[in-house]
């Protein structure tokens, strides 16, 4: 068996600062600290952070008052801003600054009048949150399909933004659509999906084709790990979403297999290389890393852990 490594893979700047800024936060203000949903969508992140005293919650109610509340990497509503300041929490915002680009386009084209088109997937993270920056202005659509029944009060003030883990060719194919339908549709100067999400399709888009099995490191509810699985298949090669080694299954191989392997934006590397291991040790596999884009952004930490104890 022969392994194709893809680069980049796993970890993007975005998950980096979170997990970073948790870290930092355990150890500044100890545990129990409470995190507002998964701080990534990884099960292996979330149950290391929960051996360490972390408390994810998807209800302020269960933080207690006056505690410490991060918000995870997807970002979060204003409603729940002010739940949490009316609850006395001392909050620390890990939201991806891409995110925080959205929200912002979002409250842009809401307060110019636009009937702003999210196209994104429904009670996601990082959707929901989006939404509560304009919920009166904003529709949501997951497809092309959507498009068709969309009704705006303007068809000459409409504007779209899209969710940052999104496949850039579904994403291509709906405002392509949506243009079509409303020829005046205007869009962020920049796009949304984020650089990071598109690198790691970008690789399997290239990489799948000279292999013959892809497997993907993630978790179910990893809205870009789901992406690339489902890119690697439509490269007409058998792709598995597997959380680690325990999901690989050997009738999957018969062991003469080029096999890709990358992760999701929220994998641990110490994942894929257990992952890696265990077919070292059934296939005698040889293993090389390909590197199709290099990446050397980096977030700082939220402000509020930057500032004095």
């Amino acid at each position: 068996m022969r392994i194709v490594l893809a680069s980049p893979r796993g970890f993007c700047a975005g998950v980096n600062m979170a997990i970073e800024s948790l870290e930092f936060a355990i150890e500044r203000f100890g545990t129990p600290l409470y995190v507002y949903h998964e701080i990534v969508h990884n099960t292996w992140v979330v149950e290391r952070f929960g051996s360490l005293g972390v408390v994810f919650v998807d209800d302020l109610a269960d933080v207690p008052e006056g505690a410490h509340l991060l918000y995870s990497a997807h970002g979060v509503s204003p409603t729940v801003r002010r739940q949490a300041a009316d609850r006395g929490l001392r909050t620390i915002d890990a939201t991806c600054p891409l995110v925080t680009k959205v929200h912002r386009e979002a409250i842009r084209y809401a307060a110019d009048g636009y009937t702003v088109v999210l196209i994104g997937h429904a009670g996601h993270d990082e959707v929901v949150g989006t939404m509560g920056e304009a919920p009166e202005a904003i529709r949501l659509v997951q497809t092309v399909a959507d498009i068709e029944c969309l009704e705006v009060e303007n068809p000459a003030m409409v504007a779209y933004l899209t969710q940052t883990t999104l496949s850039i060719e579904d994403a291509a194919r709906i405002i392509q659509r949506l243009k079509a339908r409303f020829p005046e549709a205007v869009g962020p100067r920049k796009e949304d999906i984020c650089f990071a999400t598109q690198n790691r399709q970008q690789a399997v888009r290239l990489l799948a084709q000279e292999t013959d099995v892809v497997l993907v490191v993630g978790s179910q509810n990893s809205s870009n790990s789901l992406r690339l699985a489902e890119l690697g298949a439509g490269q007409g090669v058998p792709a598995h979403l597997i959380d680690g080694p325990e999901d690989i299954r050997r009738d999957w191989f018969v062991g003469n297999e080029t096999v890709l392997i990358t992760a999701g934006a929220s994998a641990p590397e110490t994942v894929v290389e257990r992952c890696v291991d265990f077919l070292r040790e059934q296939f005698s596999a040889t293993v090389e890393t390909h590197v199709t884009n290099r990446e050397q952004v980096r977030f700082p930490l939220p402000q509020e852990l930057r500032m004095p104890p």
